[in-house]
């Protein structure tokens, strides 16, 4: 009878796992992962053009769901409420701005320094010009340019070639309104294009942008930076010479590379200066 034992116990087991398991399908709790649904109704009172308080200047546009700042060279950004906060979303990184008052008419946060930013709807609608044909503002070269030398080593002579080309390649620096929220700034990168010529010879051609200098600028100040410019220096014993510039827009950072052309063709780079 034992044999008998072991089936009805193992019936058992079998029954106690059934009902365990539609037990819990029955009594799920939800999962605590889960973000709290966006707040419709603030994102539609936060809709038009908002004011600050004190300076009466305008300070955004909140269209769908699109922040749009009166600086051409600010980039829109996304936003959403949850609760209490304002959410704003832009290159990659998500700001958290708690929520003090709102209302059809008022809206009060709380800035990245935690002051508490006071904005009012905009009654005027000339305030609108502000975001009409609006079109990020290319703070580089607009055509390109083209600068040579010719000089002369060891007998030889060695013609020297810079091109300094504007692109399209977009660069992202964060920076903070009046108000303390944190905005991004677009520009563009240079492509710049050196070669040096032996006589009718080419021992080197090729094109640069700021990421040709990963490794010696530091990476932090290399996402916000530009190659603004590229110059050619001398004429050493080690070779030609040109020094580029790479810096942050709007700023007084810079960091210059040499870049050395061996007379035989092959480059090195070293940093001058910061």
């Amino acid at each position: 009878m034992k044999w008998i034992h072991h089936i009805i116990y193992g019936s058992l087991l079998v029954s106690v796992a059934a009902w365990t398991s539609c037990g819990t399908r029955d009594n799920r709790t939800p999962n605590k992962d889960t973000p709290e649904p966006e707040d419709q109704e603030a994102k539609k009172a936060l809709q038009g053009i908002w004011i600050d308080q004190e300076t009466e200047t305008v300070s955004f546009c909140a269209k769908g769901d699109t922040i749009y700042y009166p600086d051409t060279a600010n980039v829109p950004v996304r936003f959403f409420i949850r609760k209490d906060t304002l959410f704003l979303v832009g290159g990659g990184d998500t700001t958290a701005y708690p929520i003090d008052k709102r209302g059809n008419h008022l809206f009060h946060f709380h800035s990245a320094t935690g002051d508490v930013v006071k904005l009012v709807r905009s009654e005027d609608p000339n305030d609108s010009i502000y975001f009409i044909h609006r079109q990020a503002a290319t703070l580089t070269y607009n055509e390109v340019v083209k600068k040579d030398t010719v000089v002369f080593h060891g007998g030889e002579r060695y013609h020297c070639y810079v091109y300094v080309n504007p692109s399209r390649l977009k660069v992202y620096k964060t920076s903070y309104t009046d108000e303390g929220i944190a905005v991004e700034n677009v520009y563009y990168d240079n492509v710049i294009h050196i070669c040096v010529y032996k006589g009718k010879v080419c021992l080197f051609s090729r094109d640069y942008t700021r990421k040709s200098f990963t490794g010696l600028v530091p990476s932090g100040f290399l996402n916000q930076a530009i190659l603004s410019n590229m110059v050619f220096s001398e004429a050493g014993p080690r070779g030609c010479h040109f020094n580029a510039t790479v810096c942050i827009p709007d700023d007084a950072s810079c960091y210059m590379v040499n870049i050395c052309v061996g007379y035989d063709g092959k480059p090195t780079m070293e940093l001058l200066e910061y």
